[in-house]
């Protein structure tokens, strides 16, 4: 049974579907007014990973996240550069689809745009002035917060108690909107101001508030209620509490079954700020990481706690990547030069290993989606493996539990989004390989897996001839390039340093 911390009820629940054996689930996306930074990556990344075990575990996943392409910050950085807001928002709507492909998150099922979807919006507003839930206000409209009752319930807030800091900004001369009947109220729909997006609506041209736009692509896509309500803990207040509140007090019942909200990012144990000089954009960061090792960091923490980012956090990120990537490639290399023989493992050991590791990473996900768990369970087989694998020959009567181990690990990566088959890492070496065959063989060519047969086999001669220097040269250039040579009773290879 897989459990989730539900936000609203403050503990961990049994997942029970609103339908049986699919999950619908609805996830916050960006404000295309700018590309997306670490922290935004880190939340989209842990709801990917989310929904992928929903799909692993057998569940049919209907995912949607929706594009905020008309807000004020689009408007106002539109401006600032002399471009339409809708050119803004699509450039920058381009560039987190790619971003988020290059991270390896999948598409969502739907990925409805605000502007696309006023229609839905304004019904939704027009429901809620018909209940008593709202109310117009020289073009603008403003959701009652006192109508409903249950307000502050998501985020844990007492209704009292924001009057209150709200009676202290009057106070200070900050002033109040004075179109609102109280200050608590937020706006639904927004009367048109010059230049900028509008659109017709029962109470003149205008735009939607924020806060509207998920309630109605949610109900739109999912129906209401539905499984999961995911995003950000920075969503909590106001965003998802005033979602909750406009959507049930619509519908007269729940909006969504399960809030799932991501911990924040720090850089360096600081908050990331633009001020503090650590704002990172993911692209930038992609420039020189693999998207596999990004991954690997995030999941290492629980996707509810802080995360901590760091180079030295990065960089052990990618050894631990490396790690599984050797495990993968040792395995191949035994399974591919089996021999006819009398088996070297105790194959019925390695059948339990891969059985117990995959119960282990079920028991860990299954609480609440603890990757560490998981990870941890995961780290502990290759371990064990690779003690097993550890100076031995495979037989053929060996490979079918040796291709299970391979298989096992396979999998498991990928509900974390990391395909170890298709991993460059793995087939491939930096280009400076080709300068140091060429020193050390005249190697005139341009394949790098080439060059290095070339050096392997060049330094084998040369440990036949007793000529050190030109076997130590081979050993070390491959060293300075993070590559170490391992030697096997299949012959010498080359593995990339863990």
């Amino acid at each position: 049974m897989i459990r989730v911390f539900d936000t609203q009820e403050r503990v961990k629940r049994d997942f029970v579907s609103q339908e049986h054996g699919k999950v619908g689930m609805y996830v916050c996306g960006p404000t295309t007014y700018n590309y997306i930074h670490i922290g935004n990556a880190r939340t989209f990344i842990s709801f990917d990973i989310i929904r992928r075990y929903f799909m692993w575990r057998g569940f049919k996943v209907t995912f949607v996240q929706n594009i905020t392409d008309v807000d004020d910050k689009i408007i106002a950085k539109a401006k600032d550069l002399g471009m339409e807001a809708a050119d803004l928002a699509r450039e920058y709507t381009d560039a987190f689809i790619a971003d988020m492909r290059a991270m390896g998150v999948l598409d969502p099922d739907i990925r409805p745009r605000a502007t696309e979807e006023i229609p839905a919006m304004i019904e939704l507003v027009t429901e809620l002035i018909e209940k008593g839930h709202a109310y117009e206000s020289e073009g603008d409209v403003y959701f009652s917060v006192r109508s409903f009752p249950a307000y502050g319930q998501l985020s844990g807030r007492n209704i009292d108690e924001m009057e209150s800091g709200h009676r202290e900004l009057r106070a200070e001369g900050q002033g109040l909107e004075g179109r609102k009947r109280d200050p608590l109220d937020f706006a639904v729909w927004k009367a048109a101001k010059e230049n900028e997006p509008a659109w017709e609506s029962p109470w003149g041209f205008g735009r939607p508030g924020w806060h509207i736009e998920c309630s109605a692509m949610a109900r739109k896509y999912l129906g209401i209620p539905f499984d999961i309500h995911g995003g950000g803990a920075d969503l909590v207040f106001p965003h998802h509490e005033n979602e909750r509140a406009q959507s049930e007090a619509a519908c007269g019942h729940t909006f969504a079954n399960y809030w799932m909200h991501g911990g924040m990012l720090q850089i360096n144990a600081e908050k990331m700020s633009k001020s503090l000089g650590n704002f990172m954009l993911l692209r930038d960061i992609l420039e020189t990481t693999r998207p596999e090792a990004l991954r690997m960091l995030m999941m290492q923490t629980h996707y509810r706690s802080p995360l901590d980012f760091s180079e030295e956090r990065l960089s052990a990120a990618e050894a631990a990547l490396q790690r599984v990537v050797n495990t993968v490639t040792n395995l191949d290399w035994l399974i591919s030069n089996a021999q006819e023989g009398v088996s070297a493992f105790d194959v019925a050991k390695l059948d339990r290993m891969a059985k117990e590791v995959r119960n282990g990473f079920i028991a860990a996900m299954d609480d609440d989606i603890n990757t560490a768990g998981a990870l941890g369970e995961l780290f502990s087989y290759i371990g064990s493996l690779n003690a097993e694998l550890a100076d031995k020959t495979a037989k053929a009567c060996d490979v079918g539990a040796l291709g299970q181990a391979r298989a096992t690990l396979i999998e498991l990566m990928s509900v974390f989004g990391i395909s170890l088959v298709a991993d460059k890492a793995a087939v491939e070496y930096p280009q400076e390989v080709l300068e140091l065959a060429r020193a050390v063989t005249g190697y005139p060519g341009l394949s790098t897996a080439q060059a290095v047969e070339l050096l392997l086999g060049c330094r084998e001669e040369a440990r036949k001839q007793k000529d050190w220097a030109v076997a130590d040269q081979v050993r070390d250039g491959l060293a300075a390039l993070g590559l170490r040579i391992e030697d096997t009773p299949q012959g010498a290879r080359v593995l990339w340093e863990a």
